[in-house]
């Protein structure tokens, strides 16, 4: 009965912070306008990141990258790939059970 409870508490837990970060990512694109193609440089300001991981994100077979001219990052497909692998994370790891 207690593990029934603590599932279903984890559960909406996952579900509230899921809603969460849906909600502060529109907010972010909303308050910064951000522009339909990302460079390098605001990738690595909107999701605060380093040099060294813009890279390695830019690199990855399943990122969403632009090359024809230059390296542009389409938002709308960099946003749905955040979700994509969120819910990757969630399916697929214990990473949510050993931070909660």
């Amino acid at each position: 009965m207690i593990q029934v409870n603590l599932d279903f508490a984890d559960e909406k837990f996952r579900e509230v912070l899921r809603q969460e970060i849906e909600k502060a990512m529109g907010d972010v694109v909303r308050k910064n306008q951000l522009p339909p193609m990302l460079t390098r440089k605001e990738l690595m300001e909107f999701l605060r990141i380093s040099q060294t991981k813009a890279s390695e994100l830019l690199n990855r077979p399943d990122f969403p990258v632009f090359r024809e001219a230059g390296v542009l990052i389409p938002t709308h497909r960099l946003i749905e790939w955040i979700d994509r692998n969120t819910r990757w994370l969630e399916s697929n790891s214990k990473y949510f059970e050993k931070v909660i």
